[in-house]
């Protein structure tokens, strides 16, 4: 409902007044600190499950994850829940949160999941693929070719972040405000399988994950969608093809 004012203008009733108003008061603000505060602690659990620093089945207890990040408990709890929320995490019956466990039929999901949607993202990024991103994809690639070198490990903290820096801008250039949200989503997800993935590594038998990004590479270069989408789905495959192996062998879980 509109009232007029003693000026004459109209003003519609619940609008908020403006900060010049004497005769109204300022609309409310969150406080900045405290969110900030939360999508840091957010941000950084995130971060830690995609490079996969967390075991299957690991238990994560609001109070020792408050103590690691220097925080309160309270947006722990918030970051937690959201994360629960994304399939990242579960929630226990003792209100503890839990790493999933590794399991066929999950692995299968997340797998073929990632295979469609990611090779897809390829194909809409391609009209807009540059030689400046060419560029950037071999600068990541070789990046971190030398991180895994000196490391002497198949995969680090930073090895996975130049690992998840390699698809994802590859992947933005699609401009899919959609699609991009799904592939983040699944990366989490992913990210404790990929954790278990490169404790089973064999160098003398397993390709590399850069193996597959420089034949990523070589097809972007050429503008080549179907090489580069089943490069892509091979590199996908590699870790998913690890764990397969593991638990044909085991016939358990792998953890």
């Amino acid at each position: 409902m509109a009232a007029r004012t003693a000026g004459g203008s109209l003003r519609v009733a619940g609008a908020v007044p403006d900060a010049g108003d004497s005769d109204g008061a300022l609309a409310p603000l969150n406080p900045v600190g405290r969110r900030t505060v939360q999508d840091s602690v957010y941000d950084e659990l995130r971060r830690s499950l995609i490079q996969g620093l967390f075991d299957p089945g690991e238990v994560l207890r609001i109070v020792d994850v408050s103590n690691r990040l220097g925080t309160s408990t309270m947006p722990v709890r918030e970051a937690l829940a959201r994360l629960i929320s994304e399939q990242a995490l579960e929630a226990m019956p003792n209100r503890s949160v839990r790493v999933p466990l590794i399991s066929r039929d999950r692995l299968e999901d997340l797998a073929r999941a990632r295979a469609i949607i990611e090779s897809e993202v390829i194909g809409l990024a391609m009209p807009n693929v540059t030689d400046a991103l060419v560029g950037e994809l071999v600068h990541l690639t070789d990046a971190c070719d030398a991180v895994l070198a000196t490391k002497g490990r198949e995969i680090s903290g930073e090895a996975a972040d130049l690992n998840h820096a390699f698809h994802f801008t590859l992947y933005r250039a699609a401009g899919s405000q959609v699609m991009i949200p799904i592939i983040e989503s699944l990366w989490l997800q992913s990210g404790p399988y990929l954790r278990t993935s490169a404790r089973l590594f064999d160098a003398a038998t397993d390709r590399s994950a850069t193996h597959f990004h420089r034949e990523i590479v070589e097809a972007v270069t050429r503008r080549d969608v179907p090489a580069a989408q089943a490069a892509l789905k091979a590199d996908i495959g590699r870790a998913f093809d690890i764990l397969r192996k593991h638990l044909t062998e085991t016939g358990e879980e792998a953890r």
